[in-house]
């Protein structure tokens, strides 16, 4: 039996959810509560030394990383149809799989200088905060989430986080002009693996960035959740209440939000 580590909420979860899902894989689930910092646990750390979800093990092996989860569940137990088979095609796909490392930080930075910034800031005590950071295994993290804590959306990692977003919505955008799904005529494992931070943006109520120059990418979320696995693997694990919550307090920063990305784009 397949056993995986992660929480309801974070896009890796997500991302890897979905795929099993999609492969129709069942799994122990072993869900971790940030809020008690329990992924930087001693017995966690033990098995992910980084201190982030998901983890899977099958049968004793660790995988960790959700793009090599994807391919690793894709190839073994799949027969790896979730990559397509012509060379060139199949190389994109592990492209996009490399790119969600920069739009998961981005996505991660506009989480953190928003409604999540918000949450922490209210609910913890300096000293909470600040012994809750030093927990966190990367010191360069550590120093991220700290600067986003103190300056939210006025963070240089801000600007940062929008250039990374800009061009992956104009290369998914380029990608699905001719075509339903972001790789190939067929649904695969890159659609699998950008779902979950579009959908991070659409539940923050911060879908208005992607803007009339992404009708395609809309287009494309919505027969991503017209699909089955959408419900089993993020609306099932989402209480309407926690996605209520989680809008109200993204919407809260929208036009700043909105302020800051049109800059960007010099409109």
């Amino acid at each position: 039996m397949l056993k995986l580590y992660h929480t309801p909420t974070s896009v890796c979860s997500i991302k890897v959810r979905l795929g099993m899902a999609e492969i129709g894989l069942d799994y122990e689930s072993e869900i971790l509560d940030f809020s008690k910092s329990e992924q930087h646990g001693e017995s966690y750390l033990q098995i992910n030394p980084d201190g982030v979800v998901p983890t899977l093990i099958d049968d004793g092996f660790v995988v960790v990383e959700s793009s090599l989860i994807l391919e690793y569940l894709d190839a073994y137990y799949n027969d790896g149809k979730l990559i397509p088979k012509d060379r060139k095609l199949a190389t994109t796909a592990r492209h996009w799989l490399l790119r969600t490392l920069a739009i998961h930080s981005a996505i991660n930075t506009i989480t953190f200088s928003t409604g999540a910034r918000d949450q922490i800031l209210a609910s913890k005590t300096s000293e909470e905060i600040a012994a809750s950071i030093s927990k966190m295994p990367d010191p360069v993290a550590q120093l991220k989430r700290k600067e986003l804590l103190a300056n939210g959306l006025n963070s240089a990692y801000v600007n940062q986080a929008f250039g990374q977003l800009q061009r992956a919505f104009k290369d998914m955008e380029t990608a699905l002009a001719d075509r339903k799904w972001v790789t190939a005529a067929e649904f695969g494992i890159s659609d699998i693996a950008l779902l979950s931070y579009i959908d991070r943006l659409d539940r923050l109520g911060f879908s208005g960035l992607l803007g009339d120059e992404s009708s395609k990418i809309v287009g494309w979320l919505a027969r991503m959740k017209a699909r089955p696995s959408y419900d089993i693997a993020i609306a099932q694990h989402i209480p309407q209440a926690v996605a209520d919550k989680t809008r109200q307090a993204g919407e809260k920063h929208w036009p700043e939000v909105e302020r800051l990305w049109t800059a960007r784009l010099g409109k």
